[in-house]
């Protein structure tokens, strides 16, 4: 029985530790699920190794919209463990002379990706270790040089694979680039000002209509700003003023009434507005992008 019980625990700490080993790939497009684009994708990741645990960030990025990819990998990554390998393929230029990468970040997690803006967040609050541009002849789905229209599969999800599987190392992908190449859009980062911090609005919270600011939480406490304190703020779209107003920075919601807009710290730790019980984003006209710019002071 003793021999019995040793050998189920061996097994059961060997499973274990293939289980926490298992390779995890994950996709962000913006094809959706009305056709069979991710499903192909999925079937090529298969075919190289049923073993990768397969998982979807989300396929419903707005067509052609790159900010909005960047946002949600920065958003989700630091979140998934070393290891990861992510495929994400918002690819306007797809075809064109725009370059096919994968970063190394230095957080360990990998990205599949065109070179297009898709890595502006992670590349600023993250950071990349190590940038390799993809060799098209020596990594790409067999049969599928004819194919010019769907990397995210011929592509990203071959290499992506590959490089989850075990199939080939980083420094197989292809040549090394200075991770300072890497395409980034410009934005308004979050930064204290003598009398204010100033940001950008990344995203909409569009369930709820919430504006959520990459303001984070060190900044305010930096200016010494308190739950219950009075903000003043100016919301500008390309440099002309769309908002202005007052607003208590409150816990949650229900510190100001029903209807009333109120400041307050997202799940992310960063500075964000919303109307308790109802949707600022409409009731103020105001939306997101790397064009929308944020300046808050405290009411003195």
């Amino acid at each position: 029985m003793y021999r019995f019980l040793l050998s189920s625990l061996s097994c059961f700490l060997l499973l274990s530790s293939l289980s926490a080993q298992q390779p995890v790939l994950l996709y962000q497009t913006d094809f959706g699920l009305k056709d069979g684009a991710v499903a192909a994708m999925k079937g090529v990741a298969y075919s190289v190794s049923p073993r990768l645990a397969q998982y979807d960030l989300t396929h419903e990025i707005p067509a052609y919209d790159i900010w909005t990819a960047a946002y949600r990998l920065r958003q989700t990554i630091p979140f998934w463990p070393a290891g990861t390998v992510v495929v994400s393929v918002v690819d306007p230029g797809v075809g064109s002379n725009r370059r096919s990468v994968v970063a190394k970040l230095r957080t360990s997690q990998f990205i599949v990706t065109p070179d297009n803006g898709t890595l502006t967040l992670l590349a600023k609050e993250v950071g990349i270790a190590a940038l390799r541009l993809i060799d098209e002849k020596r990594n790409r789905l067999p049969g599928s040089s004819d194919s010019y229209t769907f990397h995210g599969r011929d592509l990203y999800a071959y290499t992506a694979a590959r490089l989850a599987a075990g199939k080939i190392r980083f420094e197989d992908i292809g040549t090394m680039l200075d991770p300072a190449s890497a395409v980034l859009l410009p934005y308004q980062e979050a930064q204290i000002k003598r009398d204010s911090i100033q940001g950008n609005i990344p995203v909409l919270d569009e369930q709820y209509g919430n504006i959520w600011t990459n303001i984070p939480q060190i900044h305010i406490k930096q200016k010494g700003w308190k739950y219950g304190d009075t903000l003043s703020m100016s919301i500008r779209k390309s440099g002309q003023l769309v908002y202005s107003g007052k607003i208590v920075f409150g816990t949650t919601f229900s510190a100001v009434a029903a209807g009333q807009p109120v400041a307050y710290l997202n799940s992310l730790l960063n500075l964000s507005f919303g109307v308790n019980q109802g949707n600022f984003a409409n009731q103020y006209k105001v939306s997101s992008g790397p064009d929308w710019s944020i300046d808050v002071t405290k009411v003195q």
